[in-house]
């Protein structure tokens, strides 16, 4: 089983990939108005805020493990974790309005329809009383699609501060190879 730290690094891309693909899928429902697209949208930004919460908690864990590490700066991790704070609260905040766009495109509606039936005397149009699916209203479909485009930003930002963590280490780029480890092998095709 691996530690806190560890799962930190397991999971941390779920919300930053339900979230690009919730956004992508709800920018496209927009334009093809299909429900089921609408239902994946608004489930998969629904998941992404839901696993927004484990990443944030295993965060704190994962930099204790860093925080002595000759190679990482302090400053790194602060950026990455001041990020994941405002990433925390906006997917948390953009998974509840998918939800709620979940459950008002997942439900039918008892809709009023006129003229939808006759009666017997003289043919008359009267109301009839219609369960139906009813589309999103264009105030919910717009504040998803925002929400979504939103967490994608923060997503980005919290990610590529989390990759200058060790990827980009200003520490790593200054110093020079030890010598216990060997240089790499030059590449054939470059001969």
């Amino acid at each position: 089983m691996p530690d806190l730290g560890s799962l930190h690094i397991l999971i941390n891309h779920f919300p930053v990939i339900l979230t690009v693909v919730g956004a992508a899928a709800a920018v496209l429902a927009l334009f093809v108005r299909k429900r089921g697209l609408w239902l994946y949208a608004t489930a998969t930004l629904f998941l992404a805020g839901l696993s927004v919460i484990p990443t944030f908690l295993t965060g704190d864990p994962a930099a204790e493990q860093m925080r002595d590490t000759w190679y990482v700066t302090r400053q790194a991790i602060r950026a990455h974790d001041e990020s994941a704070g405002w990433t925390l609260w906006g997917l948390i905040i953009m998974g509840l309005i998918a939800a709620y766009a979940w459950w008002r495109a997942y439900r039918r509606e008892t809709v009023v329809v006129a003229g939808a039936v006759h009666t017997d005397a003289g043919d008359v149009p009267a109301e009839a009383k219609v369960r139906a699916v009813v589309g999103l209203p264009v105030w919910l479909r717009v504040l998803v699609v925002f929400s979504a485009l939103f967490g994608c930003a923060l997503v980005y930002r919290t990610a590529s501060l989390g990759g200058d963590i060790l990827h980009h280490s200003t520490v790593l780029e200054q110093t020079p190879r030890p010598a216990s480890v060997p240089a790499p092998a030059p590449d054939p095709r470059h001969r």
